[in-house]
């Protein structure tokens, strides 16, 4: 939940630095992708100072996952389907 709280945030953060001559959709697209990018970072950050193999593995699966989970949600979004 923290995850889609994050990505939330930096989306609308990213939004409003957003002036460009892009479409609606692909400014929204982008700014999943970037803010999802953002929180698979941290969680790159925080594999790196794992204090366990085990830590460490599930914190890169997971950054994977976000990182996966935002490239399919902008995607949804440049097709013109619901991403929610």
């Amino acid at each position: 939940m923290k995850t889609i709280v994050k990505i939330a945030a930096a989306a609308g953060l990213i939004a409003l630095g957003a002036c460009n001559n892009q479409t609606a959709a692909e400014n929204k697209a982008d700014n999943i992708e970037a803010a999802s990018e953002n929180v698979a970072d941290n969680l790159d950050e925080m594999a790196d100072n794992a204090s366990t193999d085990a830590a460490e593995d599930a914190l890169d699966n997971q950054a994977a996952a976000t990182r996966e989970a935002g490239e399919n949600a902008a995607e949804a979004v440049r097709e013109g389907n619901s991403a929610h």
